[in-house]
């Protein structure tokens, strides 16, 4: 019957049995045939049949979504019994940013997660630091980082974009009419920035000394605590990474950062141990390059 219920499915999601039919590599007969015999086992009509587009009959559309629950616990189960079988389980272990304002490395994890849904996947988040002694210690095998350091041979050192700068602040903000803000205007506002607590000295080294932010340092302990903080006015916050447009949403803008009119630009890498270049790190990798490449 679970053979059925995911032709069923295929065909209540695609709303065509040839269609359906295609994408389960069998005949449009065949699918038929087969929600026959699923309607007969249930002794209901899952399809209206007399219009000329597919519907779903109400017992149809009750059906079809505790059968998506059913079938998603039911694959969750085969997986997990497979793992409890196998002693080497496929494993990776992935770090990034937690100041990171950009959607790839979502995207790149759920491409990822859509085409190996046997391998168990563990995120972590940091500042650099973090991730830089979590690469070193084996905590992790690869991280999306900006390089702060000098390339390493013991490492792979896969560049994944150059990209500039930008700041977020609230758009009630004087300086959110402007087009580019220079580091040099933010000398009297406060900074927020996302650190722990033993992060939160390097951090502010960092963008003090090497970005060049002059004013005071404020801390969150995640972004959207920092995006609060941003929104109610307390100041503006370096953002990582991501190609989003500049404004975005009612509350908040992002405005590129410049220093003497030119822009400040960073580079982010993904980093992991040579002696630990498996083919799922490697083909992670690859995936995160292609989402920054869209």
């Amino acid at each position: 019957m679970l053979r059925q219920i995911k032709y069923f499915q295929a065909i209540a999601r695609l709303g065509s049995f040839s269609e359906a039919a295609e994408e389960c590599f069998i005949s449009q007969s065949a699918i038929s045939q087969q929600l026959q015999a699923l309607e007969k086992e249930l002794g209901v009509q899952l399809v209206d049949r007399s219009r000329r587009k597919i519907a779903l009959t109400p017992a149809g559309e009750h059906f079809y979504r505790k059968s998506l629950v059913i079938t998603a616990d039911f694959d969750a189960l085969c997986r997990e019994t497979v793992r409890i079988a196998r002693k080497d389980i496929a494993q990776l272990r992935i770090g990034y940013l937690k100041c990171y304002g950009g959607q790839e490395f979502q995207l790149a994890l759920a491409a990822f997660s859509a085409k190996h849904p046997d391998v168990e996947v563990q995120v972590f988040n940091g500042n650099h630091e973090d991730l830089y002694h979590l690469l070193v210690s084996g905590g992790i095998d690869l991280a999306l980082n900006d390089q702060r350091r000098a390339f390493s041979d013991d490492y792979m050192n896969f560049e994944l974009i150059t990209t500039d700068c930008a700041v977020e602040l609230s758009r009630r903000h004087p300086l959110a009419a402007l087009s580019e803000i220079e580091i040099s205007d933010l000398k009297g506002t406060p900074c927020i920035l996302i650190a722990s607590p033993e992060q939160q000295e390097n951090e502010c080294a960092y963008y003090h000394e090497i970005v060049g932010f002059g004013g005071e340092f404020l801390f969150a302990e995640n972004l959207e605590e920092a995006r609060m903080m941003v929104v109610s006015g307390k100041g503006v916050m370096p953002i990582e990474g991501g190609t989003q447009p500049a404004h975005f949403g009612v509350s908040l803008c992002r405005i590129p950062l410049c220093r003497n009119g030119k822009p400040i630009r960073r580079k982010y890498c993904a980093f992991w141990k040579l002696d630990n270049s498996g083919y799922y790190v490697k083909e992670f990798a690859e995936i995160l390059k292609e989402q920054f490449s869209v």
